[in-house]
């Protein structure tokens, strides 16, 4: 689980410390600032899916993207974080603690959607076609069905 606002703090306040030195008074002034400016920006954090709120200089706007607006053409927002990709890796959805499944559940994709942008998503159906992959796909489903037909005929 993530760390608590206290820890958060004590974490900065720790880390400038051993920077700069700092009295017991300047130490616990700080602390108690931090803490303040986490706890508002978590409450900001929280109000902001809901109530469609932004932090200037913030890429809070693309939580207010639907999902069916964040897969666009060149490029894909990534509804955690805001940051634009080709294609959402399994790497950066791990940086949100998600798999792709989850992701895709969380906001209300399809399972079969693919992460990324459409033209990406254009290009590799093209290059399949181009290979002869449906048509292997097709022979190769053939085949497993005739596989199953004989082993179960086999059975009886």
């Amino acid at each position: 689980m993530g760390k608590t606002l206290v820890e958060m703090a004590a974490d900065i306040i720790q880390s400038q410390c051993s920077s700069t030195g700092m009295t017991t008074e300047e130490v616990t002034l700080s602390l108690q600032n931090t803490f303040k400016t986490l706890q508002e920006l978590q409450s900001v954090e929280i109000q902001t899916p809901q109530e469609g709120l932004s932090v200037p200089g913030s890429k809070t706007k693309a939580l207010a993207l639907t999902p069916e607006k964040s897969l666009q053409k060149n490029k894909v927002i990534c509804l955690e974080c805001g940051e634009e990709f080709k294609m959402l890796s399994p790497k950066h959805l791990k940086s949100h603690g998600l798999t792709s499944r989850e992701y895709r559940v969380k906001h209300g994709f399809s399972l079969r959607q693919p992460l990324c942008a459409k033209s990406l998503s254009d290009r590799r159906k093209k290059a399949g076609k181009a290979r002869g992959l449906p048509d292997n796909l097709r022979k190769a489903i053939a085949q497993r069905t005739k596989r199953k037909t004989k082993s179960s005929a086999k059975k009886k």
